[in-house]
């Protein structure tokens, strides 16, 4: 028995590595994907002695897992043909969106040896395309155009308050140099991501360069910091080497104050290092998940000090006990009504909800929804279909970055 797990293991192995080989030194390597003018997608992979070769991608039906936050959607597969070593599958037509996929060959897992193009989502890789049909679509929207660019920057800045310096992500629009100063948004990732989420995964920097490129959106700058308060920077990129990131945590170290506490050192070196209009009519903070909770505890905490908020299928933070609803822990938590009145006695411009249909957190966010309603306190509510998924969070960063600075 175990002989033969090892012979099917090493099959499946010198399938792959015949895969990579081909892409690397072979004269007859495939282009993958081709995304043709119908808008269907085909893939081709050379696998001669290969079994079974699948793909896997968000662009095809998702399937339902379960999993101890609820229901989660994952991308679903097809099969592959083979004809003389290359196997071909061709997808139905797509609608304009980018979109993440992986290659399965025997069973194992590999990135499309004939794709460059590749994201990392915590400790996943997978290779990506873009599918676009108008000028303006989704594709359009992720992609570069040939319009004015912004610049990104890796910067590092002094945190007082977590004890060590960090690492964050600064977008600044096209023509910055020549411009006055600008409004800022604060841009903050969810759990397993970092500095570099939004601007890979969530294209932040294509969106807003042609956002501002057409008007839609104001020049601003794009401030998209490190939510993991136990470490510096994203993996490889500081002291602690290159360890596997995790879901939950960096290194399961010890945070010394957390994200929101700490948030007013992000807001000091920004304003002391770059062309910074002052006032909370000039800054916007909104997140994905843990960044929406992020966005939630920080609006809160300092109440007077953002005019836009925006939680994007935010984790709503809240301490009590875990097994009693969000809706019922508002109720009870006198310190976070304190907060949000007085929140909502300072008059943000806009408090901006967003979130798929079929989201794990869909109810936490119903919740608090109902406990502002009940309280008059006014806010935007947009509703997506889908799940817990990129997809949708670009989608809010598109809508939310066009509403502000007004």
């Amino acid at each position: 028995m175990k002989k033969t797990i090892l012979t099917t293991a090493f099959c499946a192995f010198c399938a792959v590595a015949s895969v990579a080989q081909e892409a690397l030194w072979s004269g007859s390597q495939v282009t993958s994907p081709v995304v043709n003018a119908d808008g269907t997608v085909t893939f081709n992979v050379v696998a001669p002695k290969a079994v079974k070769v699948e793909v896997t991608g968000d662009f095809l039906k998702p399937v339902q897992i379960d999993t101890p936050q609820g229901k989660v959607e994952q991308p679903g597969s097809a099969e592959l043909v083979e004809k003389n070593g290359v196997w071909t599958y061709t997808s139905e037509k797509l609608a304009p969106e980018l979109y993440s996929y992986t290659i399965r060959v025997n069973g194992m897992n590999i990135l499309d040896p004939s794709n460059a193009y590749v994201n990392r989502d915590i400790a996943s890789l997978t290779s990506i395309f873009i599918v676009t049909a108008d000028k303006g679509d989704k594709g359009d929207l992720y992609q570069v155009n040939e319009v004015p660019h912004g610049d990104v920057a890796k910067v590092w800045y002094d945190s007082p308050t977590l004890k060590m310096k960090r690492r964050m992500t600064v977008y600044t629009p096209a023509g910055y140099d020549k411009g006055k100063n600008y409004p800022v948004m604060y841009l903050l990732h969810g759990a397993g991501g970092d500095e570099d989420a939004w601007t890979t995964l969530g294209r932040a920097a294509q969106i807003m360069d042609n956002l501002i490129a057409t008007g839609k959106a104001k020049p601003m700058i794009i401030v998209m910091p490190n939510g993991n308060t136990d470490c510096q920077a994203a993996p490889g990129a500081w002291s602690a080497g290159m360890y596997m990131p995790s879901f939950a945590r960096s290194l399961n170290q010890k945070a010394v104050a957390t994200m929101d506490e700490s948030f007013p050192d992000i807001i000091k070196y920004v304003e002391s290092h770059y062309k910074v209009a002052k006032g909370k009519q000039n800054r916007a903070i909104c997140g994905l998940s843990m960044g929406g909770g992020h966005s939630f505890l920080t609006s809160k905490r300092y109440p007077d000090t953002f005019g836009y908020v925006g939680l994007f299928s935010a984790a709503i933070h809240m301490g009590g006990d875990a097994q009693k609803s969000t809706y019922q822990r508002l109720q009870e938590d006198k310190e976070v009504q304190a907060q949000l009145a007085k929140l909502f006695a300072a008059k943000p411009a806009l408090y901006w909800i967003a979130i798929g249909k079929t989201d794990f957190l869909y109810q936490q966010n119903a919740d608090l929804r109902k406990y502002l309603d009940e309280k008059g306190y006014p806010y935007e509510y947009r509703e997506t279909e889908g799940g817990h998924i990129w997809r949708n969070w670009r989608i809010y960063l598109t809508e939310f970055s066009q509403k502000i600075f007004k």
